[in-house]
């Protein structure tokens, strides 16, 4: 069964789910957000399976990771160094 409802953005960014969409979430359930253009996704993270989840976790990495290279904020090192950074990880 779908249910619908018009909610509003706060000043402070937050949104609030209506009571009557919440009623099977408990405190300290987590979402997944997407959003894509004007369409906006919040997905129950428990429903999910663990390979999915970890897939998640791992592309928001990869997705800080690369803006901080944008920024410039990363250095290059020579191959053997880099093993041995990596190797420490």
């Amino acid at each position: 069964m779908s249910e619908v409802a018009l909610i509003k953005i706060s000043s402070k960014g937050q949104i609030v789910i209506p009571s009557h969409l919440r009623k099977d979430f408990v405190k300290g359930d987590e979402f997944l957000i997407y959003k894509k253009k004007d369409l906006v996704l919040l997905k129950r993270i428990k429903d999910l399976d663990e390979k999915t989840k970890d897939d998640i976790k791992f592309a928001i990495k990869t997705e800080k990771a690369y803006q901080e290279i944008k920024k410039g904020k990363c250095k290059t090192l020579p191959l053997e160094e880099f093993l041995k950074e990596f190797a420490k990880w």
